[in-house]
This record gives structure tokens, sequence and C-alpha cells, in this order.
């Protein structure tokens, strides 16, 4: 354990009122309420949210359910419509809920501003999405027939989001979801309320500004369910639900999708992720240098995207991680709301005693570990602040096969490529990658069907910080589940094919006859 010897941090309770006024929060909502926020920065608690029952949940389902029968017949183009104000909304309001963000979820400001541009990308993407759900014209083996492929809002979308990107991944299926014609309930993290009672709000003003302007929207059309996991059982067991999206831990995966694949529900799962780069022969160390140590030590190694693993080959290793146990060392950690420091606390207790159980058994292999104390803060004994950890192991086993959601990177050196690959893909895991390499053959390698097994797959860019404009989401024990851009909207429609015959006879499709008096 270290102490940092800083000035005293103070209460940052009115701080967060202010944020919240400013933001439009009723004050209502989260003073005298049974869920508490607390604020990873201090480990005080600056609010205490009201939450719902089960009966107030399902009749938010249900209302959502008579909201989306009527939103489904609002052309696309006008739907953009109001994603295009909510957007114009997080736009006005950046500074606030990025600041919201970093108070709640423990992000240094920039990463706090950051996620709220996401927002304002997704919106964006999707308003040009409005005027482009296309279907498609089929080739049809009958005369005078035609075959077209046609896409229409699904019904209710459920949104279960975690706490560390409480607002983005809201964004991600929110505003893809309203384009495309549904309404939304969203159950956010217990470990983030404050930052969804403020999108809730601003939400709030966008659809007054829509109504203002002539759109018709319903009511229910978004609603926010604030409580705990029985509140999200609802979410997932309610038969008015047909897709849920859902991000967390694996386990939570294990789940939720057996109740929905029960009722024949669609799952959107954002589960797990061991990510892991190559170091090959040909890198660039100095830029593989900086993209190892963002990947690994942003948002204190609380990304599903973070790397957590690091093969070196042997002809760097000796030079590279010096290097790298340097740039640990010299990284500052520190409240997040104070310029400069890099690595702000972990989101609470549980989260940085995983990370001692997870090196204490990596220590027990006879890893040798740099770094992963905690450290004190003057004025936020109650909060949990580490030094990243740099662990060097010489095989993947034990803990390396496991994500620990904390800043941990297990470096082990390696001489083959093609047994490195293999490494790579020899965890459950399966979410993002990269390898830093100038040689084509090997980007290429790592980029083909016999390379990475993850979804997200990069060449000389670390495996954290995807934009929106490509599907994010990954394979094996992470999920499945694509959410964002490209053609993840068709997740959020179902399908129908049409034949239309405009001939005066009736021919049959694969020759067949079936003629009547």
């Amino acid at each position: 354990m270290s102490v940092i010897d800083t000035p005293v941090i103070a209460s940052l309770a009115p701080q967060v009122k202010a944020l919240l006024t400013d933001l439009g929060v009723d004050p209502a909502r989260y003073t005298g309420g049974s869920l508490p926020a607390r604020s990873p920065v201090t480990g005080e608690i600056v609010a205490n949210v009201r939450t719902i029952g089960a009966p107030e949940a399902k009749a938010a389902i249900d209302a959502a359910h008579q909201a989306f029968l009527a939103w489904r017949l609002v052309p696309a183009p006008k739907r953009g419509d109001l994603v295009r104000l909510l957007g114009e909304e997080l736009r006005t309001h950046k500074v606030a809920l990025g600041k919201l963000v970093s108070i709640e979820a423990g992000k240094i400001i920039s990463e706090g501003l950051g996620e709220v541009q996401e927002m304002i990308d997704i919106c964006d993407f999707a308003v040009g999405l409005s005027r482009q759900l296309y279907g498609l014209t089929i080739a049809t083996e009958r005369p005078e027939h035609r075959m077209a492929e046609t896409w229409h809002p699904l019904g209710v979308t459920g949104i279960i989001s975690a706490f560390n990107f409480p607002v983005a991944v809201w964004s991600w299926n929110a505003a893809l979801a309203l384009v495309c014609g549904n309404s939304i309930v969203w159950k956010p993290s217990e470990k983030t309320p404050l930052t969804a009672l403020a999108v809730e709000a601003l939400f709030d003003r966008a659809l007054a500004r829509f109504e203002k302007e002539g759109g018709v929207a319903p009511k229910g059309l978004s609603a926010v369910l604030f409580g705990a996991r029985d509140i999200g059982e609802v979410l997932v067991d309610h038969p008015r639900v047909p897709l849920v999206s859902a991000t967390g831990s694996t386990a939570m995966g294990r789940a939720v999708a057996p109740k929905l694949a029960a009722r024949f529900a669609r799952a959107m799962l954002e589960l797990g992720g061991n990510n892991a780069a190559i170091i090959t022969p040909s890198a660039d160390l100095d830029l593989t240098l900086r993209g190892v140590a963002f990947a690994a030590m942003g948002t204190a190694g609380q990304r599903c995207t973070t790397l957590r693993r690091l093969f070196v080959h042997e002809s760097h290793y000796a030079t590279f991680v010096p290097r790298l146990k340097k740039a640990y060392a010299s990284v500052t950690v520190g409240s997040p709301l104070v310029d400069g420091n890099l690595v702000g606390p972990l989101i609470d207790e549980m989260a940085f005693s995983a990370m001692q159980r997870a090196l204490d058994a990596a220590r027990a292999l006879g890893a040798t570990v740099s770094g992963g104390e905690r450290v004190v803060i003057d004025g936020a004994p109650d909060a949990f602040y580490v030094r990243p950890a740099l662990v060097e192991i010489a095989s993947q086993t034990g803990p390396v096969i496991d994500e620990t959601f904390a800043p941990i990177l297990y470096v082990m050196p390696y001489s083959d490529f093609d047994t490195v690959l293999e490494l790579h893909n020899a965890v459950p895991q399966g979410l993002s990658s990269s390898i830093f390499t100038n040689d084509l053959r090997e980007a290429e390698a790592f980029l083909s069907a016999r390379g990475s097994d993850c979804g997200i797959a990069n060449v000389n860019i670390g495996p954290s910080g995807a934009e929106i404009g490509g599907a994010f989401g990954g394979e094996k024990e992470t999920g499945g589940g694509r959410e964002s851009g490209s053609d993840s909207w068709k997740a959020y429609m179902r399908r129908a094919t049409n034949t239309i015959n405009y001939g005066r006879t009736l021919p049959l499709a694969q020759g067949v006859k079936f003629d009547v008096a």
C-alpha cells in the first residue's frame, strides 16, 4: 500500500447536485431513495436514488409495448428527428454529463467527455440510418412475380447496462432501436444510477422539443427501471420484450441467455473480454508502447476491451518490457477529476479484492508482479485506487485465462508466430485483439480465418477504443452480440420476405404442379 500526499478531496455531493440540476433532473428522484449512489472517486455516497418494484417495472414494460404499437407507424425519417434532437441535447450538455460520468464511474475527464461524444456520434449515425433501412429485391424463378425483403419494427427493446460505460451503451441501443421503430426500457447498473437519471432527463427534453416541432410520440416510449437484480429479471422474463441487449459479466450472460431462449426472445449479449496483443519482431516499439499503455491502464483496466494479455517476441522482450515497466511506474494515479492523472479508481472494494486475488494466484505460480498495490489518497479513505499491475509470467495458465476487471497485464514471451496465434485464441473469451507488426503477411494472417477469433481484430492499435461506425461485440463467451454501427440495426427489426404475383397465372416454385378443377 502506498499513500499519495495530495490536497484533501472535498465532498462531491454539492457538485453532483449542481450537475444534476443543470441536466434537468428532479431532486425528488435522487433524495430519500433506497439505492445509494456512491462515487468511486471519494468512496462517499452522494445521493440516494428512488427505486421501483416488480409491479411498477411490469407496468412500465406494458406501457412501452403500447407505445411501440403507435411509434412503429411513425415514418422512420420522422423517428430520426427525435434522435437528432437527442444528439443536440447531448451536445449542449456534454460537459455536465461527461463530468457526471467521471464522478460516478471514476473515469478521467477526457474519458468521461469521450463517452458522451460516443453518444453524440451514434445519434448522428442513427439519424442517417433512419433513411436507409433498406431491404432487397430478390430474383424469382416464377414469371410475372417479384420477391422482396422488408424490415419492420420488432417491439420493446430491453437494455441492461454495466457501470463501466454507464451511458454510451444505452445510446448504442437506444438510438438504433428508436429509429427502427421500437420503444426502449432500460435497467442501468445499480452502481451508476445518477448518469441514467441525467440521460432520462435529456431524453425528456428532446421529446418535448420533438412534440413542440410537430412530432407525435406516444407516452411510455422510453422508460428507466431503477432497482436491483429482480428488476432486471422482470425485463428478461417479460413476454412483451422480444429483444434484450445485456452488457455485463459472462456469469450474467449465462443466467440471461437461457431465460430468453426459453421464450424465443432475442439476446444481444456483450460479456467478458480477455483481450490480447502480439508484439512481433517488426513492430514499431515506440508506437506499440503507447498503444499498450492506454489499452492496459486506461479506465483503470475496467473496459471490456482492456488489454489483459501481452505476447512479446523474444527478440524484444529484454528491451521492451523494461520500458513498459518504466511507463507503469511513472503513470499518475489519483482523482480522475484532476488534470494530469491518468488512472482513476476501481469502482469499489469488490473490484479491488478480485484484483488482489488474481495477483496472489499469479505469484503462487512464480510470476513477478510489478505494481498492483492500493494507493490511499488523502481525503478519500473509502476509495479504492491501485497502481496498475504488470505481471511477468512464463505461460498462459491460472488467472491469465480468466478476466479480472482491473488493471492487470500479463506479459509472456513467445518465439513462433503460429504458436502464439494458438495461445492468443486459447481462452474462453473472444472480444477484442491486436497485433503490432510491420510485416504484411503477419498482419493479414492475424486478420484471416486462421488468425484472431475475436469480434474485433486490430493492427498497430490496441484492442481498446472502438468507434461507433463498426459493429461492436465478440465471440465465444463474449456472447456473440453486435451493437452500434455497421448493420447492427437489423437486430432491432424483424425481416419479412414478400412475394408479389402481378400476372394472371399461378406458377408454383420448383416446378410443382397442383391443378384443381
